[in-house]
């Protein structure tokens, strides 16, 4: 897994719990589908974590598994409707799910 707009510390520890609740609810990534992206998920990622940073209330993105197949997840500090509405479905083929994880505090 890979997390973007935290630091190192707070990616650890991010990654770790995620790893054991990936199984969460679904948002945008409904069923497994094939994937026809034409570049890897780490480059649609890196290509697109400065937009979705952007969104007011998204605190991180990663590369997770959704449903069995890889996906971008976008990290949201707080339930937020108009958020959820600026979050596309998809980038570029991969499917993208949306946790509600609250803020990220460094220790």
């Amino acid at each position: 897994m890979i997390i973007r707009g935290a630091g190192p510390a707070v990616a650890t520890i991010v990654a770790a719990a995620w790893l054991g609740a990936c199984g969460g609810r679904k948002d945008h990534a409904k069923e497994a589908k094939p994937v026809t992206a034409s570049r890897s998920i780490e480059a649609v990622l890196a290509a697109h974590t400065g937009s979705l940073m952007a969104v007011p209330g998204v605190v991180g993105t990663a590369i997770g598994r959704c449903d069995g197949t890889p996906c971008i997840r976008v990290l949201l500090a707080a339930e937020s409707d108009a958020a959820r509405r600026r979050i596309p479905p998809t980038l570029e083929g991969y499917p993208v799910r949306v946790d509600v994880t609250g803020p990220f505090r460094a220790r």
